[in-house]
């Protein structure tokens, strides 16, 4: 690639080198209404590349964060599983922090509350951060979150200083992935946090994303894609230090980062790095075979869905993710394949998917239909819905799970 016009969103440095091309799609969250169904769809191109300099893997395209952002559709209290990650998490450091009635905490991209309510249901004082004006509002109306409706920044961080507010945490939650800017999030991150303040922050992990072949994470609102190797340069450059991680199971695989201005790191974070040098994190060859697993993936997948489709099987999907929409655009699979997708999130409900146009229904379609196979295309979540999907499969409806390795169930 070595395009001097592009340049590395975390050291600015033009040692980019291309890693996947995933050609030119349609945003990922951009669900479609009925009336839209006949209008042209904007697409952009999706690259991912990796960064020689500072080991940040990430796409070459920036799509404003207004078009994405400010009317959104992913609410994350229709996962169970996220609930759950944001309760233990939000327990554990109210205990461990000694956090009370005198203490903020301010989740930056806050969703609808889903997170900041465990603080709030113990009286811990939270400010939440949400540039989708929709999902603001569920969460003040609905959940009575004090919520401003902004993107964070350096600036709004600078406003907060200036008026002697500061807090004792901060949680970022897979958002750090999805800012253009990320200097000036981390900087604003710095001016916000006192002292002896945490930053509590959720990414999802490069490694696994590579090894799991996890392509379908990559769409244009996440423009980054983090090891802890990257994130260690990119907060030193701002005087914060890694002070904890911790692996997760969540989102395919994730790294939690605890970080801080004068702790000093703990034996995993130490630990971590070291592991991360031995299987060549900054090493553009490590990266270089992800494309044909890619392709692999695809072709076992056509075959399989071709193999169904010649033995008269219907076959519908789970899931209007943003990873599903990569997947299916990607791959080149829609109406002639797949009937139909179901979704619990009631804001997805009766839209269309971005590209391949199919309808999307509440679960309970599946079992008024009773399609043969279900492709599950948030995988990342097959636990817990296979789990409420128990009487669909009871009555020999089958899924099908096509990352990390394609198999039946």
């Amino acid at each position: 690639m070595n395009n001097s016009s592009v340049i590395c969103r975390s050291c600015g440095k033009a040692n980019l080198e291309l890693i996947l091309s995933l050609g030119k799609t349609p945003l990922a969250n951009a669900l479609l209404t009925a009336e839209q169904l006949n209008q042209p769809e904007a697409t952009y191109p999706l690259d991912l590349a990796f960064c020689q300099n500072c080991a940040l893997v990430q796409i070459t395209e920036t799509v404003p964060p207004e078009e994405l952002f400010s009317e959104y559709l992913y609410f994350s209290s229709f996962s169970d599983t996220a609930l759950d990650n944001a309760r233990k998490i939000c327990d554990r450091i109210i205990n461990t922090k000694n956090l009370n009635t005198n203490s903020l905490v301010v989740e930056i991209a806050s969703n609808d509350g889903y997170l900041l309510q465990f603080y709030q249901r113990q009286n811990v004082p939270v400010l939440g951060i949400e540039p989708a004006a929709n999902i603001a509002r569920v969460a003040q109306e609905e959940k009575g979150i004090p919520t401003l409706c902004e993107f964070f920044s350096k600036e709004l961080a600078e406003n907060f200083k200036a008026e002697g507010k500061q807090a004792d945490i901060i949680h970022a939650n897979n958002v750090l992935a999805h800012v253009p800017d990320l200097n000036g999030v981390i900087a604003g991150i710095s001016l916000l946090l006192k002292p002896q303040g945490i930053a509590v922050i959720e990414v999802p992990y490069v490694k696994d994303m590579i090894d799991h072949c996890e392509f379908d994470t990559i769409y244009h609102e996440h423009l980054c894609y983090f090891s802890l190797t990257a994130l260690d340069r990119l907060f030193r450059s701002h005087n914060l230090l890694l002070v904890d991680v911790e692996r997760l199971a969540i989102h395919g695989g994730s790294l939690r980062i605890f970080v801080g201005k004068n702790q000093q790191p703990t034996p995993q974070v130490i630990n971590l790095l070291a592991e991360e040098k031995s299987w060549g994190v900054d090493k553009l060859n490590y990266y270089q075979s992800f494309g044909a697993k890619v392709e692999k993936l695809r072709q076992d997948l056509l075959s399989l869905l071709h193999k169904l489709q010649s033995d008269g099987k219907r076959v519908a999907v789970y899931g209007a993710s943003a990873k599903g929409s990569t997947l299916l655009n990607y791959f080149g699979v829609g109406k002639e394949m797949l009937e139909f997708v179901v979704d619990r999130s009631t804001y997805k409900q009766g839209r269309y998917t971005p590209g391949t146009h199919l309808p999307i229904y509440p679960p309970e379609k599946l079992l008024e239909v009773m399609p043969d196979y279900v492709l599950l295309l948030t995988w990342n979540f097959a636990e817990e819905i296979l789990a409420q999907q128990a009487e669909y499969r009871q009555r020999g409806g089958r899924f099908i799970i096509p990352i990390p390795d394609l198999k039946v169930m």
